[in-house]
């Protein structure tokens, strides 16, 4: 008789954002009359639509889809050299990093990818997240049998290096000890779910840490498009030594609106390679070309015009408008007596909650107060207690009528 994968069944509970849509369900079937008033900025998920420029390069390729000379079947499995060759000229050798287009691996978004890098290390890798987390890192590690056994009184797993990021140390994790022997840690900048980010100067720090203990640091920067202080890095290539330390994962979801449209990629240097001189890169293809089929050639023609000088300019705005959602909730919310973190060169904002309540407790108090959705910081992790993840996503409407509902609180 069969059975199932043991690991699967160390999950707790349902995926966060499954039980959030629950919960909505569930309410909405209560409180029919007051359904479609809830304002949802829980999910990240965009709203405006995909830009001009992107629109016109769907059309063209459906077009050249529908001619027998200009038909494209199979995409190549690490991606056509039109895309990959824009996204490092434009992602990182403008910004002086130096990626060769055959280390752009392009996928069907970065959430996959986030998931499944950990499949090229060994089994026996530690991992080491920050706290609040992700929790696809998390999570497909445990899928991965990596992370011992789960608590239920401290929310955490035996064999996970936890990083706590807290107001005290402004959300940015410290080093792990030396003693800790992590070999994969995992980065997101600027940060999902409490809005912070870091300086070069501070990811310099942990390139130097990742390097000096033969670990490597997966580094998500979905949302570097959102970071407006020149200061600030985009990509932990960037830092000296990156290449022999960093797997890099960006998305078109939140730059470009591809959230229904799937597309996103993975840098690995050929100059990563571990203790045995085994190219990680080398892996990575391996386990590409085996597992995915490619990202369709129509959805690739759209993510170049990303790239184009009119596609800059309309992503461009659309950021703006997200970061204008931001500034409106951020304000607002403080106005009101809130503390509010994030919200600055990143679409979330990490709201304290009242003095007594869980995360939870203030979820399902927004929801049936007012009608507003967020998302509880406690499912990011136990140091996400005492939060609420607001994303800035919404119309600017949906912005503006959730600060006067939680006014009103």
């Amino acid at each position: 008789m069969f059975r199932a994968n043991e690991s699967y069944l160390k999950l707790p509970g349902d995926y966060l954002f499954s039980e959030i849509a629950a919960r909505i369900q569930a309410y909405g079937q209560r409180n029919p009359d007051k359904a479609e008033r809830i304002v949802r900025l829980g999910i990240g998920d965009v709203t405006l639509p995909l830009a001009p420029s992107i629109v016109a390069a769907l059309h063209g390729a459906v077009d050249e889809m529908a001619a027998a000379e200009s038909f494209h079947g199979y995409a190549p499995d690490l991606g056509y050299d039109f895309l990959r060759e824009a996204i490092a000229e434009a992602d990182f050798a403008a910004r002086g990093a130096r990626i060769d287009s055959d280390e752009v691996f392009v996928s069907d978004g970065a959430k996959s990818d986030c998931a499944n890098i950990q499949e090229i290390f060994s089994a026996d890798a530690r991992i080491a997240v920050c706290d609040p987390v992700y929790p696809v890192y998390v999570d497909s590690n445990v899928m991965a049998g990596r992370t011992g056994a789960y608590c239920t009184v401290t929310g955490l797993w035996s064999d996970v290096v936890y990083m706590p990021c807290t107001a005290d140390n402004g959300f940015a994790p410290e080093l792990p000890d030396a003693d800790a022997r992590v070999s994969l840690i995992y980065l997101c900048f600027p940060n999902n779910p409490t809005g912070a980010t870091v300086t070069k100067r501070q990811l310099q720090a942990w390139v130097d840490y990742a390097n000096e203990h033969g670990a490597v640091i997966v580094y998500d920067a979905a949302y570097e498009a959102y970071i407006s202080d020149p200061e600030l890095p985009h990509s932990i290539y960037e830092c000296d030594g990156a290449r022999t330390c960093a797997i890099e994962i960006r998305s078109f979801s939140k730059n470009a609106g591809f959230t229904g449209t799937r597309l996103g990629y993975t840098v690995v240097p050929r100059d990563l390679r571990d203790a045995d001189g085994v190219s990680m890169r080398d892996l990575w293809a391996r386990r590409h070309g085996t597992k995915f089929n490619g990202a369709p050639y129509i959805v690739q023609r759209a993510g170049q015009a990303v790239y184009s000088d009119q596609g800059r300019r309309e992503t461009c705005e659309q950021v703006a408008y997200y970061m204008g959602n931001a500034r409106i909730i951020r304000e607002g919310l403080a106005q009101a007596g809130y503390e509010v973190f994030g919200g600055v060169n990143a679409p979330y904002l990490w709201l304290a909650v009242p003095d007594g309540m869980t995360s939870w407790q203030f979820f399902d108090t927004l929801l049936e107060s007012v009608q507003v959705v967020g998302t509880p910081g406690a499912g990011f992790g136990p140091s996400g207690e005492g939060y609420l993840r607001l994303t800035a996503f919404g119309s600017r409407d949906s912005a503006l009528e959730a600060v006067k509902r939680i006014q009103s609180m």
